[in-house]
């Protein structure tokens, strides 16, 4: 008889106990799942972090250069400057001992006379 009911008992358990195991299952893959989602979205902020970290180099690069470019055009304009200014100068003093010249033959031209 005590068998019997230990018996019927343990038949009566068997549907809840395969819940429970089903339950943990489910528990368990949702977890699983739940951890595989938490990493692809960790990866995903990764990658971003990476390629923002990309960006601002290039435009850090990009902006060295600018600036290593416009440098080089400051020279160069500088330089076209300075050349003009010297042709200028050499401009003047010409005209200034042409002038001397001119100045000197009226003299002499005077002192002719």
């Amino acid at each position: 008889m005590l068998c019997e009911k230990i018996a019927v008992q343990l038949v009566s358990n068997l549907p809840t106990e395969e819940k429970r195991r089903e339950e943990k299952k489910r528990k368990r893959e949702k977890e699983e799942t739940r951890r595989e989602e938490k990493r692809r979205e960790e990866k995903r902020r990764e990658e971003k972090r990476k390629r923002r970290k990309k960006k601002k180099k290039k435009r850090g690069k990009r902006k060295k250069k600018k600036r290593k470019e416009k440098k080089k055009e400051k020279r160069r304009r500088d330089k076209v400057r300075r050349e003009e200014k010297r042709k200028e100068e050499k401009r003047r003093e010409e005209k200034r001992r042409e002038e001397k010249r001119r100045e000197e033959k009226r003299r002499e031209e005077k002192e002719k006379q």
